[in-house]
């Protein structure tokens, strides 16, 4: 148990009811888990409103409440605290309550809107194989040092985050990186967490359902670095415009990484093949399995943030020469009769495109290439023909599904894709509602040496409808029905 008031430190009190001298035991602000002698803080969510549940909250047994509006009845021996944002003082109080542990870590954040998972998750990788203590939080899974842990959120909430960065602080993890994502900022989830650099790798258009215009959606992400302090790294990749934006208000000390433009950091792709690439990084060569454009921009992140970290040039660059595709990032198969599958993530129009160039820029010219695609229900639907036209316009053959439709129609997702079709590519389309069907009509159709990409679930292992998951994974599903034809 904990003093409430050292839990409280630095949270700005706009009054309080009761005493902070006492005794509490967890923090919580789902009303749900609340037991005896507990704090209770009522977050305004998406959905629900935290307020509405402080009475269940004290009836559950909570000792203190923290809140942005005092309820009209207080009770006795309940100590009740105003803020001003419950969002902010939660993110302050899991931090005190476990010891503030991003503190005794070099905590490195990665934000953008794509390569997060990659760039975070090679650096966990590289970095455990230079024989260090290190610490992961990704979209795909938490990693305290060698055991994992399930995640399903790109940030966790801010206590889940405290819990783990205390868990590495346990058996002296000396390195995390952490994806940050725009959701995470904007809801507060990497406040009180202290960040020795973050990296931003790219911005385009995504999660405009939730940020409303592109310009919001940018300016979450700048806020990361903001409140970097002067002893932390910022390291952006200036090849997109909105890199030296990341960079106008930062006290970090700020690093550059290009592929076309000056910069600190800068790569040249010599040699493309479907196996990997060969990379020139300043004056050394580098041989990766990992291909494309989009992966020679996170190597070259990767490469600058362990040099920035102090790692060594030359063992760095022989390190990374031995990672691996993270799964569902271009991750590929090939059947016996040399069918090439690729399953990647993407699931945004940049990254689609991003991946379609990446695959036609490795082609003979002889070989079609099949993309099944679908887009999230209860998600931006501005992007859906936007993807639409990509797909179709960038394959040979398109098949549009359902992916995670949730609450809305797949058939209407659907449509909305097709919507972006230009007329002469209509005869290049399907559409397949169901994605298992799909995908098996994908690899009928396909011959030898032609490519199917399957995009937008890639690492996810479900199918979300209606608030029901089912298991589904796009990469067992390729290869099963490519399999089944030999």
């Amino acid at each position: 148990m904990k003093l409430l008031k050292d839990i409280l430190y630095g949270v700005s009190l706009s009054a309080v009811s009761g005493d902070t001298n006492v005794l509490v035991n967890q923090i919580h602000f789902d009303s749900r888990k609340v037991e005896m002698d507990d704090v209770f803080v009522a977050v305004r969510g998406t959905i629900t409103d935290g307020h509405e549940y402080i009475q269940k909250a004290v009836d559950s047994g909570a000792k203190a409440i923290v809140c942005e509006e005092l309820p009209e009845l207080l009770i006795n021996g309940v100590t009740y605290s105003k803020v001003s944002d419950c969002n902010s003082a939660l993110a302050i109080m899991a931090a005190n309550f476990f010891d503030n542990p991003s503190k005794n870590l070099k905590l490195v954040g990665v934000t953008g809107t794509n390569g997060k998972t990659t760039v975070s998750t090679l650096l966990y990788n590289l970095f455990k194989k230079a024989g260090f203590k290190v610490g992961l939080i990704s979209t795909i899974k938490v990693m305290v040092d060698d055991t994992e842990h399930a995640t399903s959120h790109t940030t966790p909430d801010v206590i889940t985050i405290n819990k783990y960065l205390s868990q590495m602080n346990s058996i002296g993890v000396e390195f995390c990186f952490m994806e940050v994502s725009s959701h995470g900022i904007h809801q507060k989830r990497a406040e009180g967490l202290h960040f020795a650099g973050a990296i931003f790798t790219n911005l385009s258009h995504d999660h405009l359902d939730y940020h409303k215009t592109f310009a919001e959606y940018r300016d979450t992400k700048k806020k990361l670095f903001d409140g970097l302090p002067k002893s932390a790294f910022a390291l952006v990749n200036i090849d997109d415009k909105n890199g030296l934006v990341m960079l106008q208000n930062t006290k970090a000390k700020k690093y550059t990484y290009a592929l076309k433009s000056y910069a600190d950091y800068r790569a040249q792709i010599l040699e493309k093949q479907f196996n990997g690439q060969l990379l020139k990084l300043e004056d050394n060569e580098l041989w990766s399995k990992l291909i494309g454009d989009f992966n020679a921009y996170n190597l070259l992140a990767i490469y600058a943030t362990a040099d920035i970290l102090g790692l060594e040039r030359i063992e760095t660059l022989r390190l990374m020469s031995e990672l691996e595709n993270v799964d569902g990032r271009f991750q590929y198969y090939i059947s016996k009769n040399k069918i090439t599958a690729i399953v990647d993530y993407a699931h945004t129009p940049d990254a689609l495109k991003n991946v379609l160039i990446t695959i036609n820029a490795l082609r003979t010219g002889n070989e079609n290439v099949i993309t099944v695609v679908g887009c999230g229900g209860d998600r931006d639907k501005s992007k859906r023909p936007v993807m639409g036209h990509i797909a179709s316009e960038m394959s040979n053959q398109a098949i549009f599904t359902s992916d995670n439709p949730r609450t809305e129609s797949p058939e209407a997702i659907i449509a909305d894709m097709e919507s972006g079709v230009e007329a002469q590519n209509t005869k290049k389309i399907l559409s397949i509602e169901n994605r298992r069907q799909a995908i098996r009509t994908a690899c009928k159709l396909a011959v030898a040496n032609d490519i199917i990409l399957v995009a937008g679930k890639g690492h996810e292992t479900y199918q979300e409808t209606n608030g029901v998951r089912v298991d589904f994974d796009d990469f067992k599903e390729v290869k099963e029905a490519l399999d089944s034809q030999n």
